[in-house]
């Protein structure tokens, strides 16, 4: 920060305890006398050995095994809106598979006029797209429907991630087999041992039961793309190497990986994963289906449990806040449990269907404070409060738990995972 004597200039921040004025030259440290490691050494660079505890983390008793299993985003250690390649949350039904690209096919058919067979190497011939968007498993969160059970935000927030995602858009490929106007559904599928098999509605879509699927869950398809990169790379085999589709604000079990198949149908194909998994049961009993969006949600991912803030002074409170919906239009912060509510700042970009960080300037006094944030999209939606999201799901619910998330620093400085009367 200064050097040749230099005193350090005060900042805002010199006021925290644990930042001092500096009068004296900076010693010498071991590397300023030896050579570093050379050009390719590392062929495949990794972080810095100091940084070897920011890594995907899982709970043991959550599943039975590591197969059938999810791991976590470390958000707490993340700076930005996009997720590393390696720090991408992993959700498996029957486990990572190594498909051959040179072997692997997609095939489009259905109510179609020309059903077509296209190689890994066929589609990155199309015209490509791409864009950054959130990718979130309807279950994050679900570990907290019923009270505080983690102290640590990649446990509460950690089954989502961003990416920039590079492909062909599904409407591109639409054009190609020719897609039969009545056809209001597609039915995705991919090669690994689960089959994982999910019914994406389109315009004039009806359920099972000839009941109108919702409009504001038809449009989404035409954001879609079939995907064989991310982050300027090749996707990775735990994120569904070759190819995955990938539908931008739906629960991330929509967009399957190892793609093999994409059949256009009139109706939903009603899979096991769509009746035995994927469903919400209300407390009048009804079930809630295809419910299929990740609506809006925020937290705060500095200050957070996973931290100790050190004395007293000037912080940035910094968060990331994402809507299937559309962009964020603002973020609301509360420090005193939601008694009163400042606007905080959206840093560029502000993208669609995709993270944006928000900040606010932050003077703790070194008292108890309930810090929270509260997201609004451009639609209009309001991320509820959990008493909110309670009175109408319930204390039994799994997914789509996007309520307003409390944070407790301590007189210690401690940061806990809180839940309050009212928020």
């Amino acid at each position: 920060m200064a050097a040749g004597g230099a005193a350090i200039a005060a900042t805002n921040a010199a006021n925290a305890e644990d930042l001092k004025t500096w009068t004296e030259p900076l010693k010498d440290e071991p590397t300023r006398h030896m050579l570093g490691r050379g050009v390719v050494a590392v062929p495949y660079g990794l972080p810095s050995k100091y940084e070897s505890g920011v890594v995907r983390r899982n709970v043991g008793w959550l599943t039975a095994d590591t197969i059938a299993s999810i791991s976590f985003t470390p958000w707490q250690d993340l700076h930005g809106i996009i997720t590393p390649n390696g720090l991408h949350f992993e959700r498996y039904h029957a486990g990572a598979v190594d498909v051959d690209p040179s072997k692997h096919h997609l095939v489009i058919h259905g109510m179609v006029k020309q059903p077509m067979i296209f190689t890994v190497e066929d589609l990155k011939r199309l015209p490509s797209h791409t864009a950054i968007h959130f990718l979130e498993c309807p279950a994050n969160g679900a570990m907290e429907w019923r009270g505080v059970q983690m102290d640590s935000m990649q446990f509460t927030h950690g089954m989502m991630s961003c990416s920039e995602w590079t492909g062909v858009k599904l409407t591109t490929l639409m054009e190609m087999v020719g897609v039969d106007p009545k056809a209001t559904w597609f039915y995705g599928e991919g090669t690994d041992g689960s089959a994982l098999q999910r019914s994406v509605p389109m315009e004039g879509a009806k359920d099972q039961h000839g009941n109108p699927i919702p409009e504001a869950y038809t449009s989404h398809y035409r954001d879609a793309m079939v995907c064989y990169a991310m982050n300027g790379e090749a996707l990775r085999p735990e994120n569904g190497y070759p190819i995955r589709l990938f539908i931008p604000g739906f629960e991330a079990n929509m967009s399957t990986k190892y793609l093999r198949r994409l059949m256009f149908v009139d109706k939903p194909l009603v899979t096991y994963q769509e009746t035995r998994h994927y469903i919400e049961v209300l407390p009048n009993g009804e079930i809630r289906q295809y419910n299929l969006v990740n609506e809006a949600n925020s937290v705060i991912n500095y200050p957070c449990p996973d931290y100790k803030l050190k004395g007293k002074g000037t912080y940035e409170i910094r968060g990331i806040a994402w809507s299937g919906y559309g962009k964020i239009k603002h973020v609301d912060v509360s420090i005193d449990g939601g008694k009163n509510w400042t606007q905080a700042n959206l840093v560029e970009p502000v993208l669609n269907k995709c993270l944006t960080k928000f900040t606010l300037p932050f003077e703790w006094d070194g008292e108890e404070r309930l810090i929270m944030s509260r997201a609004t999209d451009e639609t209009g939606f309001v991320q509820p409060t959990l008493k909110q999201l309670r009175e109408v799901r319930g204390y039994n619910s799994i997914y789509h738990k996007n309520s307003i998330q409390v944070w407790k620093i301590e007189k210690t400085g401690e940061v806990k995972n809180v839940q309050i009367e009212n928020v």
